[in-house]
């Protein structure tokens, strides 16, 4: 079974971004432009270990070493709400590209329903970074990186969210997929309705509207 790891982005910025997140009195606005700010610290974090290559520059006083990214990460965003992380992982990582996850959810079975997947056919030797702002019961997340390893994207995956529920994180163990998860926190339970408490909410109605 691969192995996934969990990093808590404790920071004090992070934690001022979260409460602004969780407040339910946050305006549509103010809750994107923290969720920018947040996310920004997340790709941050998620990117520490990426693969490098060493590259030589010139300075105005002579020669340095220096290092770029060896390669180019594709960024996945699970639809709707993982959007509002895409803007701080491009604004890491420019050069990058992007493919899409839609899935909407089941109200009755809380189970993912699958409508838009634009992926490249083959992810062989591509690290794929997957943004996901709520990792409840870890079924988008589970759906989303089968789609990705069956187009042979290499292990561990990497995963960025706001927010972990127990539930969802021993599904994804349990799953046996290897990844690494970084989250700014990972709250007490779900409730009935399968949402995260304490939480922020519908991540997606918090960014858009309930529409």
């Amino acid at each position: 079974m691969s192995e996934l790891t969990v990093t808590v982005v404790d920071h004090p910025l992070a934690a001022e971004r979260l409460r602004v997140l969780r407040d339910a009195n946050t305006p549509n606005g103010r809750f994107r432009h923290a969720l920018d700010e947040l996310g920004m610290m997340l790709v941050y974090e998620a990117t520490r270990n990426i693969a490098t290559v060493d590259a030589e520059v010139m300075t105005p006083l002579g020669p340095a070493l220096g290092r770029h990214i060896r390669t180019q990460p594709l960024l996945v965003p699970i639809l709707r709400a993982g959007i509002g992380l895409l803007n701080p992982a491009f604004s890491l990582l420019p050069d990058a590209s992007a493919g899409f996850v839609g899935l909407a959810r089941d109200e009755e079975t809380f189970a993912p329903k699958p409508y838009v997947n634009k992926l490249p056919e083959r992810l062989d030797d591509l690290p794929c970074i997957i943004l996901d702002p709520m990792l409840a019961t870890g079924g988008s997340l589970e759906h989303t990186c089968r789609l990705l390893l069956e187009r042979g994207a290499p292990e561990p995956l990497t995963v960025v969210c706001v927010l972990a529920a127990p539930e969802g994180i021993e599904r994804m163990r349990a799953s046996g997929i290897g990844m690494h998860i970084v989250t700014a926190s990972i709250d007490s339970h779900l409730n009935e309705h399968m949402f995260i408490v304490p939480g922020l909410g519908d991540a997606g109605d918090r960014q858009f509207g309930p529409y």
